[in-house]
């Protein structure tokens, strides 16, 4: 069965590509010219990813994806932004972003990291857990739970707390997991994931024993 995406996009000749160029490759892509309309698909249907601009009329990019992540923390996120917006991309990631795409971008990329979300999300087809100190970590759901606690993780969060659990008592080299999860690990992408290991530690802090140390 096709993978369904939501592409929300205002640009009308760039909307086209996208999505003809996703139908070309057998995604089911139902696009929205404003975050309303975004917002208001996403409420009708079941989407296995979302591709939002990040310069919308009547509801932005980042006010939409915050409604997203209200209705559904496993559904992935890719921001499409312009050019020198560093700083609203790591408020992206803030909000609850997977991912970014900088305008103008080559189709072929902006393809395979689909195809990286949805394989991934694919592939953990039977149940799985495992304990963090006293926490329990769902990687099926996203969910990590200790006592009556339980945080949804993003995919991305998720992500990376697999690759550090994996290798636990382990330093892992920040170029390493980069590569592993965004595909490369250029300057703007370690910040990134600055912002998601600062949310991690979070989520983590109800056991004091459990720690995400950095090595310099």
């Amino acid at each position: 069965m096709s993978k369904r995406i939501l592409l929300v996009e205002d640009d009308e000749s760039l909307g086209f590509v996208i999505k003809d160029n996703l139908e070309n490759k057998s995604y089911q892509v139902q696009l929205s010219r404003d975050g309303e309309e975004g917002l208001k698909n996403f409420d009708a249907h079941s989407f296995d990813l979302c591709i939002l601009d990040v310069m919308l009329p009547k509801l932005d990019g980042f006010s939409l994806a915050e409604k997203i992540r209200q209705r559904s923390k496993m559904t992935p996120i890719i921001f499409l932004t312009a050019k020198g917006m560093q700083e609203d991309k790591l408020e992206g990631f803030k909000i609850g972003g997977d991912d970014y795409m900088t305008k103008p971008f080559s189709m072929e990329e902006l393809i395979y990291r689909i195809e990286v979300f949805l394989r991934r999300g694919s592939s953990q087809t039977d149940h799985s857990t495992r304990t963090i100190g006293k926490y329990l970590f769902d990687l099926n759901s996203f969910t990590l739970s200790i006592d009556n606690y339980n945080q949804k993780l993003t995919r991305r969060e998720a992500e990376i707390l697999q690759y550090l659990s994996d290798r636990l008592d382990t330093l892992v080299k920040r170029e390493e997991l980069l590569v592993a999860l965004w595909g490369d690990d250029d300057y703007f992408k370690g910040r990134s994931l600055d912002v998601f290991i600062s949310k991690l530690r979070k989520y983590l802090k109800q056991d004091e024993l459990v720690d995400i140390e950095n090595y310099h």
